[in-house]
C-alpha cells in the first residue's frame, strides 16, 4: 500500500487538474452557445442560396459557366476544417479517418493548426493553411474558398470538396465530406441543408412560372455562383466551430467527472491507509507495556 504522504500528493494532483477541468468546461460552455447560435442561424440562407440555384439551374437553357462544367478529375482539392487547438477529444481524429480514406491524388487547403499538421506528418500535399479563429468571419473564410476557386479555375485541382465535422447537436458531431465544384446534385444539397433543419427532405414545388431576369440570367448567375460557393464554406466553418465547443464541453465535462470518481477512490484509500498506520501504532504501543 502507498504511503499516506504519495496518497496526499496524488489528491492534491487530481484536484487541481479537476479545478482546470471545470474551468475549461465552464469556458467552452460559453463560446459553444455562441457557436451553436451562429450555425443554426446560417442554415435557413445556406438553404436558401441552394433553393435558388437549384430552381434557376431548371429555368435557365444552355447554362454555361466553369463552376458547372464536369472535366476529368486528376487531382482532387479539398477544404480540409479542423481546430487550432486540442482538448476536444475524438472531433479531429475522426475527420482524420475520412482524410485517409482518399486514396486518389489529393492537395489540400487546411482551416485549423491541427489539420495542417496532420497533413504535414502523413506528408500529403498542402497548398496553403488558414488559421481557426474563435470568431469565425466571412471575409476570412471568403479568403480560403476564393483560393480554391483560383485553383480550380487554373487547373491546379479538378474539384473542390470539404471536410468537416458537421455539427448534429451537443453529444453528436459527423465528420462529413461535401462536394462542391463542379457544381451537380444541388437538389441533394438542399435536402442535406434541410435535413439539418429539421425540414422534410422535398421542399414544396414551387409554380412553374417564367422568371424575368435583371440584367439578364447569365449576370444573375454569375454573380450568384460565387456567393454561393463562398457562403457553403462559411457555413461549414460555423458548423465546424459549434462542433469543436461542443466536443470540448463534452471532452471536459468527462474529464471533471473521472478526477471526482477518483478523488473519491484516493481518499478512501487514504482513509485506509491512515487507519492503517494508527492501528499499527496503537499495536506497537500495547506490545511495548506487555513488554515492560
Amino acid at each position: 500500500m502507498a504511503s499516506t504522504r504519495d496518497i496526499r500528493r496524488r489528491i492534491k494532483s487530481v484536484k487541481n487538474t479537476r479545478q482546470i477541468t471545470k474551468a475549461m468546461e465552464l469556458v467552452a460552455a460559453s463560446k459553444m452557445k455562441k457557436a451553436q447560435a451562429a450555425a443554426l442561424a446560417g442554415r435557413p440562407y445556406a438553404e436558401l442560396m441552394a433553393q435558388m440555384l437549384a430552381a434557376l439551374s431548371t429555368r435557365v437553357e444552355d447554362l454555361q459557366h466553369p463552376f458547372l462544367a464536369k472535366r476529368e478529375v486528376r487531382t482532387r482539392g479539398i477544404i480540409l476544417i479542423t481546430s487550432d487547438k486540442g482538448l476536444c477529444g475524438p472531433l479531429n481524429t475522426n475527420v482524420f479517418k475520412l482524410v485517409t480514406d482518399i486514396k486518389t491524388p489529393a492537395k489540400f487547403a487546411v482551416i485549423g493548426r491541427k489539420g495542417a499538421q496532420f497533413i504535414a506528418r502523413t506528408k500529403r500535399e498542402l497548398l496553403a493553411d488558414f488559421p481557426a479563429n474563435d470568431r469565425t468571419s466571412f471575409a476570412d473564410i471568403k479568403v480560403v474558398a476564393e483560393y480554391m476557386v483560383k485553383q480550380f479555375m487554373e487547373g491546379t485541382v479538378d474539384t473542390v470538396e470539404v471536410i468537416w465535422p458537421r455539427f448534429r447537436n451537443t453529444l453528436l458531431q459527423v465528420p462529413t465530406l461535401m462536394p462542391l465544384l463542379p457544381l451537380s446534385g444541388l437538389q441533394e444539397v438542399l435536402a442535406d441543408l434541410r435535413s439539418d433543419a429539421g425540414l422534410s427532405a422535398t421542399p414544396t414545388k414551387a409554380a412553374d412560372t417564367q422568371m424575368l431576369f435583371e440584367p439578364d440570367a447569365a449576370t444573375v448567375i454569375e454573380s450568384l455562383l460565387p456567393l454561393y460557393i463562398n457562403r457553403e464554406v462559411y457555413q461549414h466553418a460555423l458548423d465546424a466551430k459549434a462542433s469543436e465547443h461542443s466536443a470540448r464541453m463534452v471532452a471536459m465535462k468527462t474529464a471533471k467527472d473521472n478526477a471526482t470518481k477518483l478523488l473519491g477512490d484516493l481518499t478512501l484509500e487514504y482513509n485506509k491507509a491512515r487507519q492503517a498506520g494508527i492501528t499499527q501504532e496503537i499495536l506497537e504501543i500495547a506490545a511495548a507495556q506487555f513488554a515492560a
